[in-house]
């Protein structure tokens, strides 16, 4: 790292020597949500529909969410020392850190850590439990544009956070012997290219990684006559290794490993309990904790609050709506019987149009059998619904029209053109303008030195590709609130990238005339 400036109050870029700050392409589908942003800024109501779709993962198995009405009756948790908001891959994995990281404190903790998930829908409702199911780390792509924007150091680290996470996981399930309770499938990734300028540019992407350093040797190119050959489609191609799981499935393993870590800390999970508003604690709340959560359930007092709402955060946080920080986003996915048996299928999860589409087909089918294939994507077709909405509960019936065309016309003869779905829903994802969540304390731009939201933290704003890198900002988010606790330092490992974080203050305090000179196309919090 050659330097540190401040882009914003807080908000980190790393520029190299020779880098220098430039917008997005001339094309990236990650820029249409931001063009019908201006309205959030007076909606008070970025919170989740009551009635969102059902997703193949929350409701394609008899109880394949045991935990989606947890805690939702009975007594209200009303005093914790860390109240986690949302109980989707982040939210969940921020209590699995912590955990983790209380084992070791086991023994000289006089009460446990207690921590409260509130989640206001069913558990995993959010963006987790409705995606494409893939966990893959994009390797090489995204690589020019991330050095361009924030040097080659924290482009490697964009690289190696998704490597780090995905094994992570990957090995956390294989050494619990989970593989079969989450679906977990180790394989491949194909994208295929629609142009030869999408070919082109790619193959830049991957010499300037592997200039860099970046280990490549796992990628293969694929002719189109290798294309054909073993998947039947006709367009060259890029292969990566790449993951399926079923995302539901992995985050109820991960509070069950929790819950049970050690003696050291206790989980408890709220489910219909939205938080409605985060409040400085005064006399008229009666306790004695740093924050009042209000819920339509009652109060819960503590000391330490996770926001791991994603799209939703604006919500909660005023300061995050708009442009320039999380904009919700829908997407819409499909489940979809092939026209031939499985033989005559590969488990590859493929991706296709700048990464927007994206597909696998389902384990589990006997041979003969038409096995079911998780599609989604083609947020851009022509006449779509587009820009910010929270609302997941309808269907957008062009983007529903274009999936039910697309695999037939990438894969003929292997897939039908109209046939109806079995299942169909759409989630909210929490889009940012450069693509990169905020990670760490809660800051306010227009709060210059001062700490109103001490004790608060974040961990949002995906883009889209939340499970390769989510289980990692949890654990920073973990690490930090874990050195709150113990009074020690946390260490800034070598894979996260600098600018995820929301602040530098353990490391360096910006000046004012850091803060003066602020671009303010990019500033988050």
């Amino acid at each position: 790292m050659t330097r540190v400036n401040i882009l914003a109050l807080g908000f980190v870029a790393v520029i190299g020597n020779s880098a220098a700050f430039s917008p997005l392409g001339p094309y990236d589908p990650l820029q249409e949500p931001f063009q019908a942003v201006p309205s959030l800024h007076s909606d008070p109501t970025l919170f989740p529909v009551h009635n969102g779709t059902r997703s193949f993962w929350m409701a394609g198995a008899p109880g394949v969410n045991p935990l989606a009405r947890e805690g939702s009756s009975g007594p209200l948790t009303t005093d914790a020392d860390v109240c986690i908001i949302g109980s989707g891959i982040t939210g969940v994995s921020v209590a699995y850190h912590l955990s983790e990281l209380l084992k070791k404190d086991s023994e000289t903790r006089s009460d446990p850590l207690s921590v409260a998930i509130l989640e206001a829908r069913d558990f995993c409702s959010g963006a987790t439990g409705r995606n494409g199911g893939h966990l893959s780390a994009h390797n090489f792509m995204g690589f020019v544009n991330d050095t361009a924007t924030w040097g080659v150091f924290d482009a490697i680290k964009s690289v190696r956070i998704e490597e780090h996470v995905v094994d992570a996981i990957t090995s956390l399930v294989k050494n619990a012997r989970l593989e079969n309770e989450v679906d977990l499938v180790e394989g491949v990734r194909t994208n295929l290219f629609f142009t030869n300028e999408e070919e082109a540019k790619a193959r830049d992407e991957y010499e300037a990684a592997k200039a860099a350093g970046v280990d490549v040797s796992v990628v293969e190119w694929l002719s189109q006559s290798d294309v054909e050959e073993t998947y039947g489609a006709h367009y060259p191609a890029v292969r990566l290794p790449g993951n399926t799981i079923w995302p539901l499935k992995l985050v109820t393993q991960l509070f069950k490993l929790a819950q049970n870590a050690s003696e050291a800390f206790t989980l408890k999970l709220h489910t219909h309990t939205p938080v409605t508003a985060v409040k400085r604690t005064s006399a008229e709340y009666g306790n004695a904790r740093r924050w009042t959560l209000e819920t339509p359930r009652g109060l819960v007092g503590c000391t330490h609050v996770v926001h791991a709402t994603n799209a939703y955060a604006p919500g909660l946080l005023p300061q995050l709506a708009g442009r320039t920080g999380i904009v919700p986003t829908r997407g819409q996915v499909i489940a979809v019987r092939a026209a031939v048996p499985a033989r005559e299928l590969t488990l590859s999860g493929f991706t296709a149009d700048h990464r927007s589409d994206y597909w696998f087909v389902r384990p589990g089918s006997a041979p003969d059998e038409h096995p079911l294939v998780i599609l989604g994507g083609n947020r851009l077709a022509e006449g779509s619904a587009r820009g910010a909405t929270t609302d997941d509960s309808v269907i957008d019936p062009v983007i529903g029209r274009r999936l039910r065309e697309y695999l037939a016309e990438v894969f003929p003869g292997r897939f039908e053109s109209g046939v109806e779905p079995e299942m169909e829903w759409t989630g909210i994802m929490g889009f940012t303008e450069l693509g990169d969540p905020f990670v760490g304390p809660v800051l306010n731009r227009f709060d210059i030195g001062g700490v109103p939201y001490e004790g608060q933290y974040i961990a949002a704003g995906f883009t889209g590709h939340g499970m390769p890198r989510a289980f990692g900002c949890a654990d920073i988010v973990a690490r930090m609130i874990t050195a709150k606790i113990t009074g020690q330092e946390w260490e800034l490992p070598s894979w996260l990238p600098t600018h995820y974080l929301t602040s530098l203050d353990n490391f360096w305090r910006a000046s004012m005339e850091d803060i003066h000179n602020v671009d303010h196309r990019n500033v988050p919090l």
